[in-house]
């Protein structure tokens, strides 16, 4: 899969993402400081799913209805950049295929996956 990993996402996140095979593509080593609708933006343009842990994309997808190709927020405070990059990379494995057009919130003991139903149509354009 293609991810492009926000700016304030671990490292090792992305790294492991990296290990397991995925592009990821990383707004620090790309675009750093850019806004959250360029990096939709950048995330559409490549077809990437958004890995971030940034609430406000929340927003800009339910309340804007931007068109994102997926957002996966990791809520895990107080966990380990290596136990979340293992969480996270856990729940791509098992979940990749319901992830697309999906806003996704990875937190302690739970994962919830929420499709974007206004997305559907886009591909029929």
């Amino acid at each position: 899969m293609n991810f492009l990993a926000d700016e304030n996402l671990d490292i090792q996140i992305v790294n492991k993402l990296r290990q397991d095979g995925h592009l990821v593509l990383y707004v620090v080593e790309l675009d750093p400081g850019i806004s959250d609708d360029e990096v939709l933006d950048m995330g559409n343009a490549n077809k990437c799913l958004l890995v971030t842990a940034d609430k406000d994309f929340g927003e800009l997808v339910f309340r804007m209805r931007r068109v994102a190709e997926g957002i996966i927020l990791v809520r895990l405070a107080g966990v380990s950049p290596d136990e979340k990059a293992e969480i996270v990379a856990t729940v791509i494995a098992k979940y990749s295929s319901q992830l697309i057009e999906s806003f996704t919130v990875i937190s302690r003991g739970s994962i919830r996956i929420r499709k974007l139903p206004w997305l559907g149509d886009r591909h029929e354009e």
